[in-house]
């Protein structure tokens, strides 16, 4: 089983991903990795902590000559904003005279909540380790997760839909989301330009009020075949499972497969694709087509062959430039909301660390279907898989 975790906090001296499970043989890309890196570092609308960091992956376990060896791999990404930060939060005790409190909770954060829970007595600890800088680790794990899933076949990319109440009122081609992934300048990562254009002035509008933005993004996952996850256990469903892992993002607070929530407002037969048969297939791994995809990719828990569709609806970012009403922890008294150095749209990177997700949770459950110690193996058993569908 694929498993990964982080470590580290915004401010610490590191990030840390650990993954475990990938098989031996998976060509690692160090390039790629660190690419992967620098997207979740773009839009814009980002802040000045962006300025300061150029994340880099420091692979420390698990990979020799280019290739995974079945070990965990371990991966560090140095804050280089420790050196500002080394004498505020140190391991030892260190002089609490220069600890830089954060005094009062942010609306929207998990400040309070952290406080309340950890008996902190502010919540500097609490933004440490919240702060969505977290993600940096996702991405550096879902970048191996991606490089198993390219052996497959399969890619995952993500774009922006929406920004504050800037739409795009069209659905984007698979050639299109790839198209802007590859771009070296990250504006919002909108497939369409004029309704990018619009984006960044809802942006503008929105700093100059000193006011935060939130939007939507979209994951696609091209080329997974039929038969990832299963109806059989609640807890093994694929859209569950995708729902859990983009979920747990930073700022996300609501999660779409397919078309989902127009469904919601939607008749059956508006919304279930009617299945057709094709000699031809397409590039799908099955003959079995639909004219549209509505469901996202999934029916009943389990990939049916077309691209998995997952939506994430982002809150704005809770540290405004203009603070709300809050309470100071210490006397309780009215006060405005801590302010530390923040963004004002991360909607493309939030994108970024949703494909981190999405790739992990798909490379997990096709690690279980088709098994494999090496790269090999796992392919070979792929392989058979899929022509056996094809067959169908």
């Amino acid at each position: 089983m694929i498993r990964f975790s982080t470590a580290g906090e915004s401010h610490g001296e590191a990030l840390i991903a650990l993954i475990s499970g990938l098989p031996a043989g998976v060509p690692v890309d160090l390039d790629f990795v660190n690419r992967e890196l620098w997207r979740r570092q773009q839009g814009y609308g980002r802040g000045g902590r962006m300025k300061i960091e150029t994340d880099k992956a420091h692979v420390l376990s698990g990979v020799r000559h280019g290739k995974t060896i079945g070990s965990p791999v371990s991966i560090e990404i140095v804050n280089r904003d420790w050196k500002n930060w080394e004498e505020k939060l140190p391991v030892a005790a260190g002089d609490p005279a220069k600890h830089q409190a954060v005094a009062s909770p942010r609306p929207g954060h998990a400040d309070l909540a952290g406080v309340l829970k950890y008996n902190f007595p502010d919540a500097r600890y609490v933004l440490e380790r919240a702060s969505a800088r977290e993600s940096t680790g996702r991405v550096a794990a879902g970048a191996f997760a991606k490089l198993m899933l390219r052996a497959l076949g399969i890619e995952v990319a993500s774009h922006v839909i929406r920004v504050g109440r800037v739409d795009l009122d069209r659905t984007a081609t698979w050639d299109e989301i790839v198209a802007v992934g590859a771009k070296d300048e990250v504006l919002l990562s909108c497939v369409d330009p004029t309704t990018e254009a619009r984006m960044k002035e809802e942006v503008e509008a929105v700093s100059r009020t000193g006011d935060t933005v939130g939007g939507v993004f979209e994951v696609v996952a091209h080329g997974v075949p039929a038969g990832l996850g299963t109806y059989a256990n609640w807890d093994e469903r694929l859209d569950g499972l995708l729902a859990w892992s983009v979920m747990s993002l930073q700022a996300v607070k609501a999660v779409e497969i397919g078309r989902g929530v127009t469904a919601a407002e939607s008749f059956g037969s508006q919304v279930h694709d009617p299945i057709h048969y094709a000699e031809q297939p397409n590039g799908n791994p099955t003959r079995f087509t639909r004219p549209h995809n509505n469901a996202g990719g999934l029916e009943g828990g389990v990939s049916n062959g077309e691209d998995i569709v997952v939506r994430g609806y982002l809150k704005p970012i809770s540290t405004l430039r203009r603070p709300l009403e809050s309470v100071r922890f210490d006397t309780r008294e009215a006060t405005s909301a801590s302010y530390e150095r923040s963004d004002i749209c991360v909607v493309p990177a939030a994108g970024v660390a949703a494909e981190a997700m999405v790739a992990l949770t798909i490379a997990s459950l096709a690690q279980q279907k088709f098994g494999g110690d090496s790269m090999l193996e796992m392919k070979r058993n792929f392989d058979g898989y899929i022509e056996q569908i094809r067959s169908f």
